[in-house]
């Protein structure tokens, strides 16, 4: 699989089934040749006039990459913060 590919996958906690978005980056360690990481989009904090607020982007460590399929890739996000079900408010 190339890092192309990763890029189409959409990023899933495993815990809870939420959809994270998909990769927006690789943290790469280029001296070891290995990924660290993974970057994803994180929720909007402010929808702003036109629905587009503002957001951080989050870094899942590859520890964390439980599984990748076909056209999703599994992780273990429910103990971050940022995608804790706990503070979700649309419920």
């Amino acid at each position: 699989m190339r890092i192309s590919d990763l890029r189409l996958l959409d990023v899933v906690n495993v815990k809870d089934g939420r959809r994270l978005g998909p990769i927006k980056d690789l943290d790469l360690d280029l001296e070891r040749g290995v990924v660290k990481g993974i970057i994803v989009q994180g929720p909007s904090r402010n929808r702003g006039l036109f629905g587009s607020g503002k957001s951080d982007d989050f870094v899942l460590t590859w520890e964390r990459v439980k599984k990748i399929g076909v056209d999703v890739i599994l992780v273990d996000a429910n103990d971050l913060p940022e995608f804790s079900t706990d503070q979700d408010d649309r419920r």
